[in-house]
């Protein structure tokens, strides 16, 4: 059973990307606010305590709306990205 979730959450997130391309050759701004399963797959992580360090660390920024509600800043995440990509030689 647990095959199954995760396979509809990498089709999930697939589907988003999909649309999140879409939205971007058709002049569409992307969220600037994403979701946590939204950041870990930008961020190519599949542990959300992996993705609470980062927030706790300060290295991405994150909105919590409600009590149960993270979100997470696609900006600061892809400035982290940036700021550890490697150049190349």
């Amino acid at each position: 059973m647990e095959i199954i979730c995760l396979e509809d959450k990498a089709f999930y997130a697939l589907v988003e990307q999909v649309v999140d391309r879409l939205r971007e050759k058709n002049g569409h701004e992307k969220n600037k606010w994403i979701s946590d399963e939204q950041a870990m797959l930008l961020l190519n992580i599949k542990s959300k305590t992996t993705l609470q360090k980062l927030r706790d660390e300060g290295k991405i920024r994150f909105s919590q709306p409600q009590k149960k509600i993270i979100l997470y800043d696609r900006e600061s995440i892809n400035s982290y990205l940036e700021q550890n990509a490697k150049n190349t030689f």
